[in-house]
């Protein structure tokens, strides 16, 4: 049996299958009105646990998908608030397409065109795309990701993730202020923690959150302080984050405001200098942080395609981002705070493309960029949908027939 002869699975609907249908526009828009869309959502097995938001009011720029489409892109992105993994690309018709699925606290998200890791309240989760080259699944879908591993850890603050070159990962357990691999037996192995942390405890002493890898090995961590003291981290938001170099434990950046998400790319060291709203890279000599753009939100979640960054913006919340340099900034631009995200082009630091969510929703946390996927759909581990969505691998002894 060939690839083309494989039967697709057919995914029922509600699960994002017929995403497109529910895009609209706003009647007779303005040449400058954004576009609208109704995301959909899988179906909890369990309705009475499963948590039922308030109504979210999404909006994006009218050229977010011809940019997804031209760069061949989709993006995932994460809400820990909601307990969803959002994936945004564009249907075959053009339209933008929005799916979404229930992932309790979901966190760090990495992954490419085949896999997708998430960091969740409890667990990793691996999810596998079942679609071979060229199949749809419901005539729309060219990647349909589904969780194949529950790598289970406990509740230890899982934050961002990292794919090694030989495929395994690590990850930030921001309470115990270390970075991590998956254990066999236990909850987590621990694999780093900074030189200022005298002690592995659950504690989350400098709120350790963003991990930078750099040819397939982690090389660059972002902490809030260099505390050593339970939730010590707290007192130090305004100018107590670092960037450290795991291989060497040299600070690369000091005096940031709540630093988030460091990335190697193209050269240059970035982040997200999220108290003050500003994305940035460092100077390598000075090691001073030099701000490209100025985004109105908190960020967190940081990617990169084609000249372009993609970060996730939230709205400041209240005891833990309120009070810092942000909240000048949102007042000296006359602007409230936003949760989206926004693609950000690196020449000039304008906004190109955005997508806005209002309501029921206020936090986002990660973002990644999956090259070569068009049109993702992801199966949520305890949707009704996955109890009938079977898939079988073609064994050695039919393809050799």
């Amino acid at each position: 049996m060939s690839q083309k002869d494989t039967p697709v699975p057919t995914v029922a609907a509600g699960t994002g299958a017929e995403v497109a249908t529910n895009a609209r526009e706003t009647a007779k828009p303005a040449a400058d009105a954004p576009d609208t869309i109704e995301p959909v959502t899988e179906t909890p097995a369990d309705q009475a646990t499963a948590a039922v938001p308030a109504k979210v009011d999404i909006s994006f720029s009218r050229g977010l998908a011809p940019f997804l489409a031209a760069n061949a892109i989709s993006i995932a992105f994460t809400s820990y608030q909601s307990g969803r993994l959002y994936l945004i690309g564009h249907g075959p018709d053009g339209k933008l397409s929005l799916h979404e699925a229930l992932y309790p606290q979901a966190m760090g998200v990495a992954g490419d065109m085949n896999r997708i890791y998430l960091g969740t309240l409890t667990s990793i989760v691996r999810m596998e795309n079942v679609l071979a080259p060229g199949l749809l699944a419901n005539k729309a879908h060219d990647k349909v990701y589904v969780p194949r591993n529950i790598q289970t850890t406990g509740d230890i603050d899982i934050h961002e993730i990292g794919i090694r070159e030989n495929g395994r990962i690590v990850f930030v357990n921001t309470r115990y202020s270390c970075l991590c691999e998956p254990s066999l037996t236990h909850s987590f192995k621990p694999i780093w923690k900074p030189d200022f942390i005298s002690k592995i405890a659950p504690e989350d002493r400098c709120h350790l959150n963003g991990l930078a890898m750099v040819d397939g090995r982690p090389k660059y961590v972002s902490a809030v302080s260099r505390s050593d003291a339970v939730d010590g981290w707290r007192d130090r938001r305004h100018d107590g984050g670092v960037l450290i170099d795991v291989e060497t434990n040299e600070i690369m950046a000091e005096g940031l405001s709540m630093p988030h998400s460091p990335r190697w790319h193209d050269g240059r060291l970035w982040v997200l200098n999220s108290g003050t709203g500003e994305l940035g890279h460092i100077d390598p000599a000075t090691k001073a942080f030099i701000p490209v753009a100025f985004c109105p939100g908190f960020l967190r979640g940081l990617g990169f395609h084609n000249g372009h960054a993609i970060v996730t913006l939230s709205k400041p919340r209240h005891g833990r981002f309120e009070g810092l340099a942000l909240d000048d900034r949102l007042k000296e631009k006359d602007v409230d705070a936003w949760c989206g995200v926004q693609v950000i082009s690196l020449a000039t630091g304008d906004v190109v493309q955005w997508l806005r969510l209002d309501g029921g929703i206020s936090e986002l946390f990660d973002t990644c960029v999956l090259p070569a996927v068009a049109n993702p759909l992801t199966l949520g581990p305890n949707s009704q949908e996955i109890r009938d969505f079977i898939t079988i691998e073609t064994p050695d002894w039919a393809t050799s027939a």
